[in-house]
């Protein structure tokens, strides 16, 4: 069964390399979705093991996914009615170009992502904006958003404070650089930190090549990589023990709520 156009899978490499306060690094193969957000009805309908809010091997969940503040958390719209509301509210009109994300999907009724990015494309198929989606284990979000300006050829790249609770061992008021490139058949994404004196304390990157998105690929994916989203949160934590060993200072998210800012809070699975 042939994929649409757009959408594709990555077989991808994360890589994350902690510099100091002591120095600690690991790596583990995933795969990832990479999906234009109008083709997911038809790929619920062509596929037989990714649906669409309907309980699957893989189901991609409009809830899971970036919501505005003002909207209930019931609300029907689809997750590119929501990143169109938001890039509104920056002032960025698309028309009718197309979105493309890359995430993970609910699988067998799990979902944890730590991280999505949508590349938002205009009516001329030219890159426009990237919107990167970060999500802690408390089910918060917050998105990021680089702007045109931020755009080098087919990098966007941007260094903004980070004012929000992503891990225990990092202080929040420190800094994200992201360079994400635009995918395509290579998958080339970094993202390090910065403390307040501008010194990289932490390297992070994701790596991957396309594979068609067919049902074939998915099961061999879900037979290979069982419990993607399982495997993900485990992994979080098993790092978490192993930096808590180290005796890494520990920083309750409760120490410095002031430091979390702009939050999106709709983020919850049932």
């Amino acid at each position: 069964m042939k994929a649409l156009p757009n959408s594709c899978l990555y077989k991808a490499r994360v890589m994350h390399h902690r510099l100091s306060p002591k120095e600690h690094s690991f790596h583990y193969d995933i795969f990832m979705f990479y999906l234009d957000l109008d083709e997911i009805d038809g790929l619920s309908a062509r596929l037989r093991f990714m649906s669409r809010n309907r309980f699957n091997l893989f189901n991609f969940r409009d809830k899971d996914h970036l919501q505005l503040p003002r909207e209930k958390p019931e609300t029907s719209k689809t997750t590119r009615q929501h990143i169109i509301g938001y890039l509104a509210g920056q002032d960025i009109n698309i028309g009718n170009g197309r979105i493309m994300v890359l995430t993970n999907l609910c699988t067998l009724g799990y979902q944890f992502n730590p991280v999505s990015f949508y590349f938002c494309y205009d009516e001329k198929e030219r890159p426009l904006c990237a919107v990167v989606e970060v999500c802690n284990t408390f089910r918060e979000m917050k998105p990021y958003l680089l702007g045109l300006e931020t755009r080098n050829g087919d990098h966007f790249r941007l260094n903004t404070a980070k004012d929000f609770y992503v891990s225990p061992f990092i202080d929040m008021d420190t800094r994200f650089d992201f360079d994400l490139q635009v995918p395509g058949q290579k998958l080339r994404i970094r993202i390090d930190d910065f403390d307040q004196a501008g010194k990289r304390f932490f390297i992070s990157t994701l790596t991957g090549e396309s594979v068609p998105l067919t049902d074939a690929k998915l099961l061999a994916y879900f037979l290979s990589f069982p419990l993607i989203t399982l495997k993900v949160i485990g992994l979080i934590h098993w790092q978490a023990l192993k930096l808590w060993l180290k005796k890494l200072p520990f920083h309750k998210k409760a120490d410095d709520k002031h430091l979390q800012k702009d939050v999106y809070r709709p983020y919850k699975t049932k």
